[in-house]
């Protein structure tokens, strides 16, 4: 091709991209409610102010010794190539032995388990391969606000369940439930340790669910995150371990992100019944070939060697949410939620009157901290503000001195 006619190749190209709208599909997507505050987030820095972030969900521990030095050696052994699509076979025992040791819940690792690059790729292919077109998928609200995306994309609809905040944490009843289910309601999507809120689902409430999702023949995507980072003798209760019912109808999502401080490692897993597999691995194939050989290697020597580093994180976090419950307690007018588990606090900001949107904007603009406002999550989360300790030390220490000024200012 001559240069004139390159030239002209390149503009036509342009033309005609800029020319078209995306697919009507991208309009039913909405930016993550991390990313909306970044962007206030910037414009408050470049107007030249200092910020301390209490926001993200990233653990700020290294990753623990044994797993780091499990992928060096599995580089240096060759492990390179291309992964079995399905999981390393290593991987996925390892997974099922982890299910078994702490979950209670049997799996099999040829054709009940999948390897993905982590949990956010477990969850899309999960509703992908399950959800059709104008299903419904129930969700508590308030909830992690990323569920909704992929829901869209799969061709479902979000059907936002009301969970009111009840002698001081916010709970999900079957009742409400019941009132939202629909003819047209395929799943529910739980989250325990339940990101925002950090109410840990008693077994008694997972009873209850699960028997709910049993009565409405409905399946149940578990998103198990942050099953080890519980409180106050909380324990995760896995749903698929209840009874043989309830694990014939739910998937298991998960990732080493937080129990093992592996965020940008992107390594998780599914288990479920095989067709589930099946139909999810027919979805993974087509756009991800799954973790890498030795991320796999390293991520079976963390679930299967010593457990002492993750202890030693979940205490570590327990002490922070004691520093953030001491820093914020006794401002008028405002309430801490005390979580029962993973790594956000709920501050109940109802008493001033004022949304939690402009709250945490006072608090970005006039007091340089970081937060998340809970209505982002749904309505059910308007009046708190989402407080993360995932990261402690003194961005934690300054964090909270600015937060109680600016709470305390209002």
């Amino acid at each position: 091709m001559n240069c004139g006619a390159h030239l002209w190749y390149k503009q036509t190209l342009r033309v005609s991209i800029l020319d078209h709208t995306a697919a009507p599909r991208v309009a039913l997507l909405k930016p993550t409610a991390v990313n909306a505050i970044l962007a206030d987030v910037r414009r408050v820095q470049a107007a030249g102010a200092s910020v301390v972030s209490l926001m993200r969900g990233e653990p700020d521990f290294r990753t623990p010794d044994h797993i780091a030095a499990a992928v060096v050696e599995a580089v240096r052994a060759g492990r390179t190539g291309y992964p079995d699509n399905r999981g390393e076979m290593r991987f996925r025992e390892a997974v099922a032995a982890k299910l078994a040791r702490d979950n209670g819940v049997t799996y099999d690792p040829g054709t009940e388990i999948l390897a993905t690059t982590g949990a956010t790729l477990g969850l899309a292919c999960a509703l992908t391969a399950l959800i059709g077109d104008g299903d419904e998928v129930l969700l508590p609200d308030p909830i992690y606000d990323a569920y909704h995306s992929p829901i869209a994309l799969a061709g479902g609809r979000s059907r936002p369940v009301r969970a009111p905040i009840v002698n001081g944490r916010f709970e999900l009843s079957v009742d409400a439930l019941e009132a939202a289910v629909t003819p047209s309601t395929r799943a529910l999507l739980l989250n325990t340790p339940w990101n925002p809120v950090g109410t840990v689902f008693r077994r008694d409430e997972v009873e209850a669910l699960a028997a709910f999702v049993v009565r409405r023949d409905l399946l149940l995507i578990s998103d198990e995150i942050y099953e080890t980072i519980v409180f106050d003798g909380h324990r995760h209760i896995c749903p698929a371990s209840l009874s043989s019912e309830v694990r014939s109808r739910t998937v298991v999502v998960n990732s080493l992100s937080k129990t093992y401080s592996m965020p940008g490692w992107r390594v998780g897993y599914c288990a479920a019944p095989a067709p589930a597999i099946d139909a999810m691995f027919l979805v993974l194939q087509q756009s991800s070939r799954g973790p890498a050989t030795f991320i796999q290697d390293a991520a079976a020597a963390a679930l299967t060697g010593p457990q002492e580093p993750a202890l030693a994180m979940q205490r570590e976090y327990a002490a922070r949410r004691a520093q953030v419950m001491d820093a914020l307690r006794d401002i008028p007018n405002i309430r801490v939620m005390p979580p029962e588990g993973g790594f956000f606090a709920m501050v109940d900001v109802r008493a001033t009157g004022r949304t939690s949107n402009d709250v945490r904007l006072h608090l970005l603009e006039r007091h340089g901290v970081v937060v998340a406002h809970g209505s982002a999550y749904g309505p059910g989360g308007e009046g708190t503000l989402r407080v993360s300790f995932a990261s402690g030390g003194d961005n934690l220490t300054r964090g909270l001195e600015r937060l109680r000024a600016g709470l305390s200012n209002l």
